[in-house]
């Protein structure tokens, strides 16, 4: 069940269990490795979410992002050298406004994501409003601070973490994530609309087949989406 956005003033102290350190620990290895692979490669990377922040559960995804628009051979080829299969690729576009990105799926937990459009502003800052590591923060074992889906800021601590809402209190969560407000309020607003009218889809969600590179696929889609072909063209 999805994890659905707390409105209340709720402020909470959490401690972890031994057993909650020791899933961190794994999970932040298999990323670092993936990041690694990339980072060989010229294609540095961060992690976010859960794994950045530290707040995972057994159903954390590793999460990790190229910021840069790499060539899909590039990343594809960086993977292949360091032994890690590529379970499925798929070209997704969450709206008409937003960039269009590759996702490079390892296994049904495990992505690596790049842009094939130029992202604007509040789209850049999304991972960083839900806690964003890069490489030499992940071998340094820091913990970043982040929201998470409850619209919970998850704010790291020797012990765990302490999380409070998010909702009201958008001007001081972006001062403390070094982000915009106005990306802030963006995903305030994108999550508090899911919970109430149930998840929503995505406006493309196109699985490539092996013949076909993120670069073709993307010309195909444009040829025949007019919106696509506005959004390529578009600068932010």
């Amino acid at each position: 069940m999805a994890k659905k956005p707390q409105r209340s003033e709720e402020y909470r102290e959490i401690t972890y269990v031994q057993a909650r350190w020791d899933l961190l620990q794994r999970l932040r290895g298999k990323a670092i490795g993936i990041m690694e692979a990339l980072d060989k490669a010229s294609l540095p990377s961060t992690v976010h979410g859960s794994i950045a922040r530290g707040d995972v559960t057994e159903k954390s995804d590793i999460d990790i992002f190229i910021h840069a628009q790499p060539s899909s051979f590039a990343v594809e080829t960086a993977l292949e050298r360091a032994g890690l299969p590529v379970n499925r690729r798929l070209v997704m576009q969450a709206t008409p406004a937003y960039a269009m990105k590759a996702h490079v799926e390892i296994d049904p937990s495990t992505t690596v994501t790049f842009p094939l459009m130029k992202m604007r502003r509040v789209e850049r800052e999304f991972y960083r409003f839900g806690g964003e590591a890069a490489l030499n923060g992940l071998r340094k074992g820091e913990r970043i601070a982040g929201v998470d889906k409850r619209l919970m800021l998850i704010e790291p601590t020797p012990d765990g973490h302490h999380e409070s809402t998010v909702v009201g209190r958008e001007e001081h969560v972006a001062k403390l994530l070094g982000i915009s407000a106005e990306t802030v309020l963006d995903r305030v607003h994108t999550l508090l609309k899911r919970d109430n009218v149930g998840r929503t889809g995505v406006f493309v969600k196109e699985e490539l087949t092996p013949e076909e590179t993120f670069e073709i696929m993307l010309r195909r889609l444009a040829g025949k989406n007019p919106a696509v072909r506005r959004r390529l063209r578009s600068i932010h």
